[in-house]
C-alpha cells in the first residue's frame, strides 16, 4: 500500500475574499468621514457666521446645501453604479467630497462655503449611494454580511455623534476651517486603498438602465423637494411658495414613478420593491430617522441655548451615546440578528428609542446631565440595534445587477426622514418657543417648552416605526435559531 503525500490546502478564499476586510475598512472610513460631514459643522456654525458674515437666515444653507445636493442624487448615484461599476463610482465620489472640503475649508464668502458645501453633498452621494451595493456583493455569506453591515451602520448611527465631538474640539482649538481640512488626509488615503482593496466591476452597461427622462424627472423632484422642506420654517406650512412647490415636487415624482413603469430600460426598476422587507423597510427608516436626526439636533441646541454649554461640552455631552451605539453595532447586533432575526432586533432596538425620546418630552429647564440627559444618552444603544437590522432588511431583496440601486433607494429613504424631520420638529418647536416669548416667559422657559414638544412628536414618530415594523415586516424564515 502505497502512502501518497497530503497535498497543500487549496486556497479557496481567492483574492476577492482576501481583500474583503480592507475593502469594508475602506467603505466604512470614507463613509464615517461623509456622515461625519453632515453633523460636524453644527456646532461650528456660530463661528462660521461670524468669521464670514452669514445672515440668520442664510446660515441654514450651510447644512441645507449638503442635504439638497446629497439626498437629490443619491438614486440617480446608485444606478449609475450599478451601470458604470459600483468602484468607479465610489472612488470619484471621494474624489468630489475631498476636492470639495478643501474648497470649503478655505471658502472666504457664504458664496463660496454654500457652494463647496454644496459639491460635498454631491461626492457624498456618489460614493455613499454604492457602498452597501459593493458590500452585500462581496460579503455573501448570512453571518458575515451581517458583521459587515453592522460596522457599516455604526457609521451612520455613531458618525454624526463623533462628528459633534469633533467638530467642537476643532473649532475651539483651532478654527471652523478645519472641520473641512480634516477630510484632506482620510479622503486621499481612501482613495490610495480603495484602488488596491476594492473588487472592480465593469457593471452591467448604460444600455441596461439609461434613462435619461427618468433620472431628470428624480433628480428634479427629490432636489425640489428636499428644497422645500429645509425652507418650511421660513415660508411656514401652509404659504403659497410651500404649497407651489410641494405640489412640483409631487408631479415630478409621480411622473418619475409612471416613467419608470413604462420605459424600457428604467432608471430604478421598480420590481426592487415587490419585497415586503425592503419596501417595509425603507417606509420605517423614514419615520425612524426623522424622529433621531432631529433628536440629535435639537439636543445640541437644549444644551447650548439653555444649559448653556459650549461647542467642545456639547460634543462631550453627546459622546456616550456615540458609545453605546458603537458597541451594540459592532459588538452584538451581528450575533443578535442571526440569533433573533433582523425584525425582532430592529423592534426591540426602536423600543429602546422609544424610551429615550420620552424621557426628553420632560426634561426640565435646569437639567442635571448626570440624572436628565446620561440615560437618555445610554438609550440611544437602541440605534445600534435598529439601525444594522434595519439595513439588512432594506437590502435582502436585492440581486447583484440591483445592489447600487437598493443602496441608492436606501440613502434616499434616510436622507428624506432626515430633511422632514428637522423641517417639521425644527419648525413645531420654534413656533411653541416664539408663543410662550410673546406671552411673556423667560427664553429658558420657553425654548425648553419648544424643544420638549418637538420630542413628543419625534416619540409618536418612532411608535409609529415600531407598527409599522410589527405588522409589515415579516421574520425571514429560519433567520432566528433556537
Amino acid at each position: 500500500m502505497s502512502v501518497t503525500a497530503p497535498l497543500p490546502p487549496r486556497d479557496t478564499a481567492g483574492p476577492i475574499a482576501r481583500t474583503r476586510k480592507p475593502a469594508l475598512g475602506v467603505i466604512a472610513s470614507g463613509m464615517l468621514m461623509m456622515t461625519l460631514d453632515g453633523s460636524i459643522v453644527t456646532v461650528a456654525m456660530p463661528a462660521i457666521q461670524r468669521d464670514l458674515g452669514f445672515t440668520s437666515a442664510g446660515l441654514s444653507w450651510v447644512v441645507n446645501a449638503y442635504l439638497i445636493g446629497f439626498g437629490s442624487l443619491l438614486l440617480l448615484a446608485g444606478r449609475l453604479g450599478d451601470l458604470i461599476g459600483r468602484k468607479r463610482m465610489f472612488i470619484a465620489g471621494t474624489v468630489v467630497f475631498t476636492a470639495a472640503s478643501l474648497l470649503a475649508g478655505a471658502a472666504a464668502t457664504p458664496g463660496m462655503l454654500i457652494a463647496a458645501r454644496f459639491l460635498q453633498g454631491v461626492g457624498s452621494a456618489m460614493a455613499s449611494a454604492v457602498g452597501l451595493g459593493i458590500l452585500v456583493t462581496l460579503f455573501t455569506e448570512q453571518r458575515e454580511r451581517a458583521r459587515a453591515i453592522a460596522v457599516f451602520s455604526f457609521t451612520g448611527a455613531a458618525g454624526a455623534s463623533i462628528g459633534q465631538v469633533l467638530g467642537g474640539g476643532l473649532t475651539d482649538a483651532l478654527a471652523w476651517n478645519w472641520i473641512f481640512f480634516i477630510n484632506l488626509p482620510i479622503g486621499i488615503a481612501a482613495l490610495l486603498i480603495a484602488r488596491l482593496v476594492l473588487p472592480a466591476d465593469r457593471g452591467i452597461g448604460l444600455a441596461a438602465g439609461a434613462d435619461v427622462l427618468g433620472a431628470a424627472l428624480v433628480t428634479a423632484g427629490l432636489m425640489l423637494g428636499i428644497y422645500t422642506v429645509v425652507k418650511v420654517e421660513e415660508y411656514g406650512w401652509t404659504s403659497a411658495p410651500t404649497l407651489g412647490l410641494g405640489a412640483l415636487t409631487l408631479v415630478l415624482l409621480v411622473g418619475f414613478v409612471v416613467r419608470q413603469a413604462t420605459a424600457r430600460t428604467p432608471l430604478m426598476p421598480l420590481r426592487i420593491f415587490r419585497s415586503r422587507s425592503v419596501a417595509g423597510a425603507n417606509l420605517v427608516q423614514v419615520l425612524m430617522v426623522a424622529a433621531l436626526f432631529s433628536f440629535q439636533i435639537l439636543v445640541a441646541l437644549f444644551l447650548q441655548n439653555v444649559l448653556g454649554y459650549g461647542a467642545a461640552e456639547t460634543g462631550l455631552a453627546m459622546l456616550p451615546a456615540a458609545a453605546v451605539i458603537g458597541a451594540v453595532s459592532l459588538g452584538v447586533s451581528a450575533r443578535l440578528n442571526a440569533r433573533f432575526g433582523e425584525r425582532a432586533v430592529l423592534l426591540a432596538g426602536i423600543l429602546l428609542l422609544i424610551g429615550a425620546l420620552g424621557l426628553l418630552t420632560r426634561v426640565p429647564v435646569q437639567a442635571q446631565y448626570v440624572t436628565d440627559l446620561l440615560p437618555v444618552m445610554l438609550l440611544a444603544a437602541g440605534f445600534g440595534l435598529a439601525l444594522p437590522a434595519l439595513t439588512a432588511l432594506g437590502m435582502s431583496g436585492a440581486g447583484d445587477d440591483d445592489a447600487g440601486l437598493a443602496s441608492g433607494v436606501f440613502n434616499t429613504t434616510q436622507q428624506i426622514g432626515m430633511a422632514v424631520g428637522v423641517a417639521v420638529l425644527s419648525t413645531l418647536a420654534a413656533g411653541r418657543s416664539e408663543r410662550l416669548l410673546a406671552e411673556g416667559h423667560s427664553r429658558a422657559d420657553a425654548l425648553t417648552s419648544g424643544y420638549q414638544l418637538a420630542f413628543a412628536v419625534g416619540t409618536g414618530l418612532l411608535v409609529a416605526a415600531f407598527a409599522l415594523a410589527l405588522l409589515v415586516l415579516r421574520p425571514a424564515a429560519g433567520s432566528a435559531r433556537s
